[in-house]
């Protein structure tokens, strides 16, 4: 039996950010790893098993080479695998919080999340023209629960492309799309920040893992991104795709790897919540400025480190207790701040979303 990966990890910057991890771990027990994070005891994976029970569980593990690690292959095959023998006009194979789920998993009104993955498209892949859905975002509650709040999709075209789709209430729309050559068969690397609310922010970021080159980038610090009478909005991800026109397509495997949900809730500092022996961050998640309050007199010297610790600033400052950062060149992410001087080392972890 393997032993199941479910991490926690809980900071506090002035109110709760909490991380959720599901990491593969080796063949074997894949379901049960996947339930063990997403939805304990209940079932967050929809696949087309039912179906297709002589092909066995079509979500598996195994290592990959240039991860150096194990990772999520899904498969979906275009007969006689179908959508839950439901519909058979479509078929899906995807995992997903639901309202099973914990609660930090859900994305509430008024919080922010991060959400991030890695995946890869095999060489030769094969979209559809109707739909390829690789990764939703999906209202539950109220009059427009069918209609997926964003998606990540490719569609066969001249060229083949992937988009990003937005829909406000019961309509979609593209918000952007490119070639999807530069996507195949390579492992990609994602990073989506939405803040949750009738005045919303949302940003997408996908780079290569080998190398960094940033192929797809949207951002909007104005988008409605909650709906009337909604509940909660859950993730999901997999191959969700049309079979109306069965020719275009063939057998796919779709590795994930490495899902991450991070909750941040709103933010508010009081002065009973500040530790007046450290610096602290105004507001959290940063827009365009970031001030730092309460700096230490002998601190000379800030950094800011990406989460792979990589040195994105370095400057020097004075002795003053407020000090204010341009960060509007910065791309949305998670961050370290470090405050440095003498017999002084002190951090905290910030989002830029902007």
């Amino acid at each position: 039996m393997k032993k199941f990966t479910f991490l926690l990890c809980m900071f506090y910057i002035h109110g709760a950010l909490s991380q959720v991890l599901l990491d593969a771990d080796g063949p074997g027990n894949t379901y049960e790893l996947i339930t063990s994070v997403l939805a304990p005891g209940n079932n967050p994976i929809e696949v087309p098993d039912c179906n297709h029970a002589s092909f066995g569980e079509h979500i598996d593990e195994a290592f990959d080479n240039q991860l150096n690690t194990n990772v999520f292959r899904f498969y979906i095959h275009t007969t006689p695998d179908n959508d839950r023998c439901t519909n058979f006009d479509r078929q899906r194979n995807e995992i997903k919080t639901y309202d099973k789920s914990p609660a930090n998993l859900l994305g509430t009104e008024d919080e922010t999340v991060v959400y991030k993955w890695k995946f890869k498209l095999e060489s030769g892949f094969q979209p559809s023209p109707n739909f390829t859905h690789l990764h939703q975002l999906k209202s539950v509650g109220g009059s427009f629960a069918s209609m997926p709040l964003y998606t990540l999709t490719v569609r066969k075209a001249s060229p083949d492309r992937i988009e990003l789709r937005y829909a406000e209430t019961d309509t979609q729309i593209t918000l952007k799309r490119t070639d999807l050559a530069p996507f195949i068969d390579t492992w990609l690397d994602v990073t989506e920040t939405i803040k949750y609310g009738t005045s919303g922010t949302y940003a997408l970021e996908i780079k290569k893992v080998n190398g960094g080159d940033i192929l797809f980038t949207y951002s909007n610090n104005s988008i409605i991104n909650w709906r009337p009478n909604a509940d909660f909005v859950r993730p999901k991800w997999g191959i969700y795709r049309s079979l109306n026109n069965a020719q275009d397509l063939r057998d796919e495997i779709v590795s994930f790897a490495n899902f991450s949900i991070e909750e941040l809730a709103p933010l508010s500092v009081s002065d009973s919540e500040i530790n007046h022996d450290t610096f602290y961050v105004a507001t959290n998640p940063v827009e365009k400025i970031m001030h730092l309050k309460n700096v230490p007199e002998k601190a000379n010297l800030i950094q800011l480190f990406s989460l792979d610790g990589k040195k994105i600033m370095d400057k020097t400052i004075d002795s003053e207790s407020e000090i204010n950062f341009d960060v509007s060149s910065i791309s949305n992410g998670t961050y370290i701040v470090v405050i440095r001087g003498k017999q002084l080392y002190q951090s905290k972890r910030i989002i830029i979303f902007q």
